[in-house]
């Protein structure tokens, strides 16, 4: 079983799917298809509480499914009985919380990194590094941080998430890759204001990280 943070519409939620459902509850995913076109509830609800999505099968073929939130999780499972399916449903309803839990944290670092990132932003824009760079002096910089944190830049972290330009990049962080990278902003954003061009926070925050991962 899993439940995991994903987009579903536009934000983030704590989302299971109809395949998972149906692997965990021994059920044919056909069955659970079923079982969710036929739950009778409201447009509203079924708009804000389960997706279609499509999958590739054994055959190569593009079937349908559906990702659901907590709340469609537990209509759509409320006629499962039997000691086992008891069981299956706490396991499940233990999954939402941690990730309902780890989704709250990620959205409280996403509400402190909007200051620090306007920090930095204005740092840059005050120093000659922007006029320097063309205006591109925030990304250069953001780019330079993702390699000494994660090794790649903007572009190749997008890749590897499978998101595109117009995605915000940082909604695919944990909460604690969040706080690092906030952490680095703050520094950046010191040594900016106190006149240190790009090569040298660049070499800087690399040394920093270095001795941070190795303490």
């Amino acid at each position: 079983m899993l439940v995991e943070i994903a987009k579903f519409g536009k934000e983030e939620r704590a989302v299971c799917t109809s395949l998972d459902i149906a692997e965990t509850f021994g059920k044919e995913h056909k069955n659970v298809l079923r079982d969710v076109e036929n739950l009778g509830c409201s447009e509203e609800f079924n708009r804000l509480n389960f997706e279609p999505i499509s999958y590739t099968d054994s055959m190569n073929r593009m079937q349908k499914a559906y990702t659901m939130t907590r709340d469609g999780f537990t209509l759509l499972v409320m006629g499962y009985t039997g000691d086992l399916a008891m069981k299956f449903k706490e396991a499940y309803i233990k999954q939402f919380n941690a990730m309902e839990a780890a989704l709250q944290g990620k959205r409280i670092e996403r509400e402190k990194g909007i200051s620090v990132r306007q920090a930095l932003t204005k740092a840059l824009q005050q120093s000659s590094e922007n006029d320097r760079m063309h205006g591109h002096a925030y990304s250069n910089y953001t780019n330079c941080i993702y390699k000494v944190l994660f090794g790649k830049n903007a572009a190749q972290l997008r890749s590897d998430f499978g998101i595109g330009k117009t995605d915000n990049l940082r909604d695919c962080f944990s909460k604690e890759e969040l706080r690092e990278v906030q952490s680095m902003e703050c520094l950046v954003s010191g040594l900016v204001d106190c006149g240190w061009g790009y090569e040298k926070v660049k070499s800087f925050i690399a040394q920093t990280n270095v001795k941070m991962l190795s303490a």
